[in-house]
Parts: C-alpha cells; sequence; structure tokens
C-alpha cells in the first residue's frame, strides 16, 4: 500500500545495510574473487549500456573498486523501433568484455549481485525493477525512472517497501561548474537558473520524459525542491517551461528540437552569473553509482526525482491546457491517488 509519509520523510532510501565482501578461490585464475562485484545489465537497447560495460570492464581505477558487468539481459524495448533495432549491435559489443547473455531477468540474478537497468523504455521499468527488488539487490535505474509519476511512486515505494536502496540519474547532473556551484558556492545563493538540452519526442512517452528530462534534471540540481507552478510553451521546434519555486525564485529549461543542439545553461546567484559548464560524459555518474554499490547509500533521494517528475507532469498538463499555470501539488494528488489504487491492487 502506498505510504505518503515515504515521499516527505527525506533519506528515507540512506543508510540501508553496507555490501560486505564475499571472497572466494577461483581454481582457474587461482586468486581470490569477491563475489559481491558483480555487475548485471537489464536492457543492451541504449548506448549508456555499452558505456558502462566499456568502462568497468576495460579501466583498472580505484574508483570502480572491482565491479565488472559480467552478465546482461538484453531486453530492452520491443517496440521502440529507435532503441529494439541497437539490441544485436550491443549484444556483440558487450560480448567482447566476456559479458554473458541471458535469457530472462531472473538467470540475471542468480549471476549478479547489483543491477543496472538500463532499459530505454521507461514504461518497462516497473515490471522490470520489482524481480530485483524482491531480489534484495541494488540497482541503478537509468533515465528515465519511469514513463509516468504513477510508476515513479510505485517504484519508489516498492523499494521501500522491500528495503531496497534505488536511485536514478542523468549524466547532466554532473556538468563541470555544478560542483562548483552547488559544493563551492562559487555563484553565492543561487536566485534562478536556466538550462537547455535536446528534447526529442518519443510518442510512447510524455513529451519531456524520453529526452528533455537531461536538461530539466541539470536545473533541478542546481535550483533544488520546491516548484509550485510550471507553464509550458510548446511549438514544432521548441519547449520553453518556466517554472516558479516557493520562494519566487524562477527557473526555465528550452528543450531544442531544431538547429543546433547541445547541453548547458546558467545560473544566477547573489555573488555570480556562471555557466553550468561542459558536459562530462559519464564517468562522474558511474563513479557515483559505484559508491552506491559500495555503500547502499544514494547519492539522489527519490524526493528530489520525483520533484522533476512532478515537474515534467505539470509541464505536459500545462500544455493541454494551452500554456496555463499548473500547480505541481495538483498533479502530485492526481498521481497519488493512481498509485495508491495500483498499489492496492498488486
Amino acid at each position: 500500500m502506498i505510504n505518503r509519509r515515504t515521499f516527505i520523510k527525506s533519506g528515507v532510501l540512506t543508510g540501508m545495510g553496507l555490501l560486505t565482501s564475499d571472497l572466494s578461490f577461483s581454481k582457474e585464475s587461482g586468486t581470490y574473487e569477491n563475489k559481491k562485484k558483480r555487475v548485471g545489465i537489464i536492457g543492451l537497447d541504449t548506448s549508456h549500456s555499452t558505456a558502462f560495460t566499456t568502462l568497468l570492464n576495460t579501466t583498472e581505477t580505484d574508483e570502480y573498486k572491482g565491479y565488472k558487468v559480467t552478465a546482461a539481459y538484453p531486453y530492452g524495448s520491443r517496440t521502440i523501433e529507435s532503441s529494439y533495432k541497437r539490441i544485436p549491435g550491443y549484444i556483440d559489443e558487450v560480448k567482447k568484455y566476456n559479458v554473458e547473455i541471458v535469457d530472462s531477468i531472473e538467470d540475471l540474478l542468480k549471476k549478479t549481485d547489483v543491477i543496472l537497468l538500463e532499459t530505454n523504455d521507461g514504461r518497462l521499468h516497473l515490471e522490470q525493477a520489482l524481480p530485483v527488488f524482491k531480489a534484495g539487490k541494488r540497482v541503478f535505474i537509468d533515465k528515465p525512472v519511469a514513463a509516468s509519476l504513477v510508476d515513479a511512486i510505485c517504484i519508489y515505494q516498492a523499494a521501500a517497501d522491500m528495503n531496497v536502496p534505488v536511485f536514478s540519474a542523468s549524466s547532466l547532473r554532473y556538468m563541470s561548474n555544478i560542483d562548483k556551484i552547488i559544493k563551492e558556492d562559487a555563484a553565492g545563493k543561487v536566485l534562478g537558473a536556466n538550462s537547455f538540452s535536446p528534447c526529442t519526442i518519443e510518442a510512447t512517452h510524455p513529451d519531456m520524459f524520453w529526452y528533455g528530462i537531461h536538461g530539466i534534471e541539470a536545473l533541478f540540481t542546481v535550483m533544488g525542491p520546491g516548484c509550485k507552478t510550471v507553464t509550458r510553451i510548446h511549438t514544432a521546434d521548441t519547449d520553453l517551461i518556466t517554472g516558479i519555486w516557493s520562494d519566487s525564485r524562477i527557473g526555465c529549461f528550452r528543450g531544442l528540437r531544431k538547429g543546433k543542439t547541445g547541453y548547458g545553461g546558467h545560473v544566477f546567484g547573489e555573488k555570480e552569473i556562471m555557466t553550468l559548464g561542459d558536459y562530462n560524459g559519464y564517468t562522474p555518474l558511474l563513479n557515483d553509482i559505484i559508491r552506491f554499490f559500495e555503500t547502499g547509500i544514494v547519492p539522489v533521494t527519490p524526493e528530489e526525482t520525483l520533484e522533476i517528475f512532478k515537474f515534467m507532469e505539470a509541464a505536459d498538463e500545462s500544455k493541454r491546457r494551452n500554456s496555463a499555470p499548473v500547480s505541481t501539488d495538483e498533479v502530485w494528488e492526481t498521481a497519488y491517488e493512481k498509485a495508491k489504487k495500483q498499489g492496492n491492487k498488486s
């Protein structure tokens, strides 16, 4: 049953038990191997799967703590052409790094210790995450954590109910100046911000959930929680989404679908106006994922991710209402009631 307090109390999924070492002797290698370092991938329909596999299986660094991708279940979307057509090639790619391809999530869970849920199709994430939670394995769920606010609520509630830590994040959270802005106070108090990113629309997902979510996460990383109303202006080539926070600060996201695209933005601070900096690739995100696998402490809380989903859901509702402002509390209450009914049925 959905418990509203789960999503009010901060850090609900932090502080879980540590993933301890489990050494066993390998006759083949003549060395002791840590059997708790085996990473499984669900979904070989995104370039993130091959990027993470390449980094973990070919790079020797203390940051990765000996974690290796050892097995993968390739599906993944079976209906979105831009995703499923990648699967055969990505299967071949990960096999180069001694990754075993398995026929089911159940088989994957028997052969691995922690999970990267990489399926591009967010509609499948709740279904695919549940057996991982039931197996008690820590899991990183790639963007989007779900294809609806309702499913996102259900995913985090299920993880909390089964006492399994989970988190989701975009690599855009780690743009080069964001740490300076957040941790070093380089701009002073953040009074407002804007961000931009490509914003391809996929018919099977709400508009922002497919790709615009990356730029929106960068916006929330510097603005923090508390957006109360959202207004969206939509054209074929561009989206402009403006949020007003509870303390009257304004944050804007510009979604790009024509001409030169890229990632970036600005923070308007008490001391400085700063750019968000350059895209830093997958390495900073992967470092956080490995620390999470080691400790069970989530670097991005469920509450923060759900704030992003409220913003995106309100943006879609604003579009349906011809660019009228929409309350994030309103879309939360609607989604919460649906999630509660869905949870009661399961």
